[in-house]
């Protein structure tokens, strides 16, 4: 607790009660405590700060003290007025801090001094908060409109080469950096001007590319580079370029590695292209595993082609590939290493639990064992996520002479920057010379996303499904019970469950859509163009288990979705133990022989008991083993003597009888009735007997009970697949969509499947058969289906992943078919990564037109997580492999999988669960009618429940009957991912109803986070009337190994609107008779420091209106009419709104909007006219460490964070992009640095 000043100033912040404010949320009147400077609002929960005039108050008058003890008396002291612990009891103590004698008087809970009382000071004044401030302040913190997101690329520093036949682009904020300047000389430079054969930007990345070759890391080993084109740029063509130039120097050896064996040939076409014929290349996977330099396989140099799956395999007698490679090289190796499609690499760092991949694991160590090579990383999406960059150890971006210790403190940096850090990575690469990205123009391709609504007969078979396998689930449940030696909730018959549930549904919401793709393709082909479908799984492993089971010949097209429930139910219904055929009587024998044996496993009681099982004794046991072995005297004795169990009187060994079963020795005549006639060897007492019997009786019970349970589970299993045969499900889609458009002779498919379903030529039945024929091998089929579509023999291909990487399908002016693509996404693929190459395949250089994207989704809510999946991997991808994340088609309408869509779900669950109210109305609900919003919630739990989201439920009785409860385990709780997955598996009623709440929520929440400032939005434009540079830029760190600086620019802007300009705005608007009688002048309708606030509102789009400040111009952010009423009223007088209008423009020159006592002083920028805006440009990454110290001491909630700014001068239109740094830190970063540049230097 702070001391509190004698005489509080009016409005101060310190005084002994505290003061008051306005909640930024909800508007509450807040009364804050003592020395408190961030608080969370009771009401809306909202976490916020003082204001910054309060702030400051606070703490220029605090006098550090002890906190509270709530077990103590808290009194002021007499003397320096500190709030102190006193504890009970105490009547005489020194003050700690000023150490006076004083006494306590509990009557007047006073501190008595020298018999002088002093009572505590009077509270001060509510403190009065300028709210036009605080918004203005908001407004500021949310960023300036984002920009256009390309620009035209041309090679900024080189002039060699042809221009590129297609146009380039690079995302603005990239072509806002210089790369460094080229130093190094191409050995096929005449080659190349002469021939033609690689474009200016190409040769720009040879050139690069072998600079930075020439640079070593702090480490030692080799500096990398990464190429990161995107799809159709012509990688491979200058991957070509640059093993030719590394043979110029005498360098004969290289490695290539990439994702199929099927891109050999387009290696070898690539490295024709640029005249190097003589260059060899050799398929690894075709190459023996002994060393290649060897006589036998005779390879000395050229290029080794090799896949990823290549790189970690091995031989029988254990022999590495990689192993093979790194003896062929030598460890002194100096040349080429390119790993293309590198993004096979990732996941070396895994999230939480998971495993590193082996192909990840191998390309870090043949980095590692081969410190000199000269390192290429190529991919379009090679860093799809920060995380899948682990393997790019070459780039330097952490370890020694870094600001990162090693890759996961690089990661975490990063994660905590947000999407703006990603942004600089970026850059960062691009300013020290080891990254390109460029990518196509995407100006003439058209994306347009198609909802295929659900068909009426379809959303009945979807319905029927979804009910299915909610059945199932509790079938699978009741069968798992009568299994006591299984744990049916954590086994693995739950994993295969919820798997195959997934997949069920993403096959039923593809087949769904099979009549909308026909109808596109059909409608393409009309208008003379050519369609080309991509999807993600064939089917194939479903048609060749029904091939398998039903033979070649079928009546109709496999249902995928059909035979996996068959087949998930035939494999893992829970059946109990087959029990054994119950005894005969042959088996007597056999168990009295039981009995006798030394282990024996059947008890005198007549039941199982666990025991080894009987083995007859082995011929080769000797006496003494048998002996030793034995709990009984051994039957086998050679005594001439033995002793009958009945009458104890000794005989010899042949006149008595042995019982076969218990071994005992009886006198014949002793037994009742006698034994008189010539017996058998296997001879039992009549006790054994007896107990025998009993014993068969028993287990026959027992026997027939186990059978009776197995035949009745068989029973219920039989039922089950028999409903699901009777199913009408939809056929495999692949099969559907070429047969609708066909068949084979019509569509190219190039995927990976090896076989295919054919209706057969009279129309009746169909028949499977092999995808190639005699003239084309299977390696080569997808190679032959491609050219038979480019030269135009067929117009329609389907692809899946297996044709997604390197296969060219563009209107190619060297094909024969140049008609425009219609590029249809049946399925969207798993990860961006994969959506990317999809989209490139059709998408390349020297085409003749660019493609028509349809992107295809139903309207059932659940299926939205695949685009989730993309959108999210999208979001990043375009941020830090093109270092703008707007850069790939923008899919984020559909990204849930985030942290605000994470406490969107828990928001959402305990809503449900009615553990918390809902923070908006349930969709189809009215607050004016709550018994709408009881039946959702009872519908939304029941679904929850079904979908195995909440578990140990428990159905009420009485007033509670029919209503569920139960929980929801923490694990599920935050899984947006497992909530969309699950959500597939409810009719489309209720999952829709479900989806709509949560994304209501999330858009609830991302408003909130917007008006607060707290949305990360990535880079943002700082816009004004006018932005000048002030001074010459200076440099604040030099990177020793590139040469590239870290630059302070000092900006100037005037970002008000004259009072000439916003009456001319007006007076244009009111032009239009179907304007708002709401739009004009406004004045607040509060006075803060004696003067009112003005603003211009025009009403925009939705019914939103568009706000001007005289200080500040056009907000980004809109009001709506009830806001806006609500803070302001509208001016009637024009000259009054004058008069304040231009009081308000001139004042806001010269200090914020907290007036000149502020106590951030000329630090403060909240609704200045004209300020002073500092970037830091460049190179961060080497200074990450102490931008991050210096942003983390400021006091300001928005100025802790990074943010990411392109600023663009409005005198010479010269563009910065940068890290925006608070004026209160520029004097703290610039010491640090300076003291940095000392010790490096």
């Amino acid at each position: 607790m702070g001391q509190p000043p004698t005489k509080p100033p009016p409005g101060g912040g310190g005084g002994g009660f505290g003061c008051q404010v306005r909640c930024a949320g909800c508007r509450m009147i807040l009364t804050v405590g003592v020395g408190l400077t961030e608080f969370v609002c009771p009401t809306c929960h909202l976490p916020q700060m003082l204001p910054p005039e309060l702030l400051l108050s606070i703490q220029k008058q605090q006098v550090p003290a002890h906190g509270i003890d709530p077990s103590k008396i808290q009194l002021p002291c007499a003397n320096c007025k500190a709030i102190l612990n006193v504890p009970h009891g105490l009547s005489r103590f020194s003050c700690p801090q000023c150490k006076i004698e004083l006494s306590v008087d509990l009557s007047s809970r006073l501190l008595n001094h020298n018999n002088q009382f002093y009572p505590p000071p009077p509270p001060p004044p509510p403190e009065e908060v300028n709210e036009v401030a605080i918004e203005v302040e908001r407004e500021e913190d949310g960023g300036g409109v984002v920009g256009e997101t390309f620009t035209d690329y041309r090679p900024p520093k080189l002039s060699i080469g042809p221009p590129h036949p297609d146009p380039i682009v690079e995302t603005s904020c990239l072509s806002a950096v210089q790369p460094p300047e080229p130093t190094y000389h191409l050995r096929t430079k005449d080659h190349l001007e002469t021939s033609k054969v690689l474009s200016c930007l190409q040769i720009e990345t040879l050139v690069y590319a072998s600079q930075r070759h020439l640079q070593h890391l702090e480490n030692g080993s080799r500096a990398g580079f990464f190429l990161g084109d995107g799809a159709g740029v012509g990688k491979g063509r200058t991957i070509a370029g640059l093993i030719w130039e590394n043979w110029h120097h005498g360098k004969r050896k290289a490695l290539w590695i990439s994702v199929g064996s099927d891109l050999k040939f387009d290696a070898r076409r690539d490295l024709d292209d640029v005249g190097a014929t003589c260059i060899e290349v050799h398929a690894l996977n075709k190459l023996p595993y002994s060393k290649l330099d060897s006589k036998s396989v005779g390879i000395k140099e050229g290029v080794v082609f090799s896949t990823y799956s290549s790189l970690i395999a091995s031989s029988e007698k254990g022999r590495s590939r990689l192993q093979q490679l790194v003896q062929w090289f030598g460890s002194d190796y100096d040349g080429l290493i390119l790993f293309d499609e590198c993004h096979k690499a990732k996941n070396l760092v895994p999230e939480a639990g998971g495993q590193p991949t082996r192909t990840g694991e191998a390309v870090l160590e043949l980095q590692a064992r081969l410190p000199e090579a000269r390192v290429v990383y190529c991919s379009a999406t090679g860093a799809s996520e920060p995380r899948n960059m682990g393997y790019m150890v070459r780039l330097g971006l952490w370890g020694a002479g870094t600001s990162f210790e090693d890759f996961r403190a690089f990661l975490g940096a990063l994660e905590k920057g947000g999407v703006g850090a990603l942004e600089l990575v970026a850059m960062d690469m691009k300013a020290r010379g080891m990254y390109v990205c460029r990518t196509l123009s995407y100006k003439g391709a058209e994306f347009e996303v198609v909802e295929v609504p659900l068909e009426a007969k379809m959303t009945e078979v979807y319905k029927k499904a979804a009910e299915f396998w909610a059945e199932l689930r509790v079938e699978l449940l009741s069968a798992s019970a009568f299994l006591a030696d299984e744990k049916p909730n954590n086994s693995q018959l739950w994993r295969l469950y919820w798997a195959n549930h997934q997949r069920f549904f993403r096959y039923v919401c593809m087949s769904a859509k099979v009549p909308a793709v026909v109808s596109l393709a059909k409608q393409a082909l009309m208008e003379n163009k050519c369609v080309v479908i991509g999807l993600q799984s064939t089917g194939e492993a479903r048609t060749e288990e029904a091939v398998t089971k039903y033979g070649i010949d079928l009546d109709d097209f496999i249902s995928g979705p059909r035979e996996l429930l068959l087949k998930f139910v035939e494999d893992n219904y829970p059946l109990p133990e087959k029990p054994e055929s119950l005894p005969g009587e042959d088996s007597v024998k056999e168990l009295q022989r039981k009995r006798h044996s030394a282990e024996p496993d059947v008890s005198f009681k007549g039941r199982v008991r666990k025991a080894a099982k009987w083995k007859p004794a082995s011929d080769d046991e000797n006496d003494e083993e048998s002996e030793s072995d034995s709990g009984h005297e051994s039957v086998e004795s050679d005594d001439e003597f033995q002793i009958c169990n009945i009458c104890n009187s000794e005989t010899e060994r042949k006149k008595l009888l042995q019982c076969s079963c218990c071994g005992q020795l009886v006198h014949p005549a002793c037994l009742v009735p006698p034994v008189t006639e010539e017996i058998s060897s296997s001879w039992s007492c009549h006790s054994c007997k007896e107990k025998t019997e009993e014993y068969l009786q028993a287990r026959h019970i027992y026997l027939a009970e186990l059978l009776r349970r197995y035949e009745a589970a068989l029973d219920r299993k039989s039922k089950i697949l028999d409903i699901i045969r009777t199913f009408d499900l939809p056929n495999n889609p692949l099969d559907d969509i070429i047969d609708q458009l066909g068949g084979p002779d019509n569509v190219s498919e190039i995927t990976g499947r090896r076989g295919m379903l054919v209706r057969a030529s009279n129309g009746k039945g169909v028949t499977y058969q092999a995808r190639n024929t005699k003239d084309v091998t299977m390696e080569m089929v997808n190679m032959h289906e491609k050219q038979l579509f480019m030269d135009g023999k067929k117009l329609v291909a389907i692809i899946s992943e297996a044709g997604s990487a390197g296969v060219s399908l563009q209107a190619d002016r060297r094909a024969l078919n140049q008609k425009r693509r219609v590029h249809v996404t049946l399925e969207l693929p798993w990860s961006a990564d994969r959506a990317i190459q999809q989209f490139g395949r059709t998408h390349r250089s020297n085409q003749a037109s660019a493609p028509e994207y349809r992107l295809l989704f139903t309207n059932l809510g659940g299926e939205r997580r695949f685009a989730s999946i993309v959108a999210k991997r999208l979001e990043s991808l375009g941020a830090l492999t093109q270092g703008d994340r707007r850069a790939g088609p923008s899919l984020s309408a559909y990204n849930y999988d985030s942290s605000f869509g994470k406490k969107a779900l828990v928001m959402m669950y305990k809503g449900i669960m009615e553990q918390d109210s809902l923070p908006v109305l349930p969709p189809n609900c009215t607050s004016e009618n709550p018994a709408t919003i009881r039946d959702f919630l009872e519908k939304g739990k029941a679904a929850l429940v079904s979908v195995g989201i909440v578990r140990d439920t428990v159905v009420g009785n009485g007033k509670d009957s029919g209503k569920f409860s139960g929980r929801i385990v923490d694990s599920d709780m935050h899984d947006v991912g497992r909530f969309l997955n699950r959500l597939l598996g409810l009719p489309p009623d209720i999952q829709n109803r479900l989806f709509e709440l949560f994304v209501s929520i999330l858009d609830h929440l991302l408003q909130n986070a917007r008006l607060e400032g707290q949305l990360d939005t990535g880079i943002v434009d700082m816009k004004a009337n006018t932005i000048e540079l002030e001074g010459a830029p200076k440099t604040v760190h030099t990177d020793r190994m590139s040469g590239a600086s870290t630059v302070l620019y000092t900006f100037v802007m005037d970002r008000g609107i004259t009072w000439e300009a916003a009456s001319t705005l007006l007076s244009e608007k009111q032009k239009d008779v179907s304007g708002s009688s709401a739009n004009g002048f406004y004045e607040s309708k509060r006075e803060w420091l004696g003067r009112r606030h003005y603003l211009l509102a025009i009403e925009g789009f939705y019914g939103m209106f568009k706000i001007f400040r005289p200080a500040v111009g056009e907000v980004v952010r809109e009001m709506s009419i009830t806001e806006l009423k609500d803070k302001y009223r509208k001016t009637m007088s024009l000259e009054k709104a004058q008069g304040g209008w231009k009081d308000e423009y001139e004042v806001s020159s010269k200090q914020c909007m907290h007036g000149p006592k502020c106590k951030l002083g000329s630090f403060c920028t909240v609704g200045r006219r004209i300020q002073q805006v500092n970037v830091l440009g460049g190179l961060i990454l080497p200074i990450w460490g102490t931008i991050e110290k210096a942003l983390s001491k400021q006091a300001r909630q928005s100025h802790r964070r990074l943010r990411v700014v392109r600023i663009e001068t409005t005198t010479d239109n010269r563009r910065i992009v940068g890290l925006l740094v608070p004026n209160a830190v520029v004097g703290p970063v610039l010491q640090d640095l300076a003291w940095v540049q000392d010790i490096d230097d």
